[in-house]
């Protein structure tokens, strides 16, 4: 199967490693990477960088085609903190360089002028390929971008037929910001929603793989946490299904707006 991206080249699934840590973690990165995934996800506050790493080395797949994400947490961004908190994550990943490095929240030691400026630093140096964002709002992002002279790639964010988050994909539309969608199954409550149900048998397919194309056909690139061969496979063949206009126009109707990570600290 070609690797299916979204407009900007991203591809539309990731492996997500949250909560995924040591030989496991390694395991499913590889077992993701052999299947066909280009696209692993992690974080400083993981725990699991260097786990996720080996996993990446352990892979046949060539480094440079795969999309290697990292995030740093909100207490290490300040403007001093940045480039030496990255360099880490290099050392653990055991790589030269990420694709994605993003500001995991707009929170903490967060100020958009000091961290961006580090950012587009490490931007300069070739480090990080590409600079984003996690857990902006539209007017965070406008903030970031005004700041940025590199322009921000993307906004990972919690996104799910639960969660749709019309202005904010509206927003990143209009501004050359790609989506990913972190939660994109509502940990596993898409199982649960009877029009979900409904298309899934329509198509021989599950909830969750109805989730996913639904994600990938409104371009968000997905990012599920998956540790198992059988998860990770049947989350791979979700790129099999496509969802027709009737489908799609269900989902849209979908009212539930219900968030599940819902921080004290978040902006909205």
């Amino acid at each position: 199967m070609t690797v299916p991206t979204i407009s900007n080249g991203l591809p539309a699934l990731g492996l997500g490693t949250y909560k995924n840590t040591g030989e496991q973690a390694t395991e499913s990165v590889t077992t993701a990477l052999e299947m066909g995934y280009r696209h692993i996800d992690t974080a400083a506050y993981y725990e699991n960088e260097a786990a996720v790493g080996a996993g990446i080395e352990a892979s046949s797949v060539p480094r440079e085609e795969v999309v290697v994400a990292t995030k740093l947490w909100y207490d290490d961004l300040a403007g001093d903190d940045v480039v030496p908190s990255a360099t880490a994550s290099l050392d653990r990943l055991g790589l030269d360089y990420v694709d994605l490095l993003y500001v995991h929240w707009p929170a903490g030691s967060y100020d958009a002028a000091e961290t961006m400026a580090a950012f587009n630093d490490l931007y300069d140096e070739g480090v990080v390929d590409s600079i984003a964002v996690s857990n902006f709002t539209p007017e965070q992002i406008a903030t970031a971008q005004k700041h940025s002279e590199a322009p921000i790639a993307a906004n990972q964010v919690e996104l799910h037929p639960l969660l749709q988050q019309d202005e904010l994909r509206a927003y990143c539309d209009r501004n050359d910001v790609a989506v990913v969608a972190y939660a994109p199954i509502a940990r596993g409550k898409v199982s649960d929603v009877p029009e979900l149900t409904d298309i899934a048998g329509k198509h021989d397919a599950s909830e969750v793989q109805v989730a996913l194309a639904w994600l990938r056909q409104n371009d968000v690139a997905a990012i599920p946490k998956a540790t198992g061969e059988a998860h990770i496979r049947a989350n791979w063949e979700s790129q099999r299904l496509t969802l027709d206009d009737t489908d799609l126009a269900k989902i849209d109707e979908l009212d539930y707006h219900e968030r599940l990570i819902d921080p004290g600290f978040a902006a909205w």
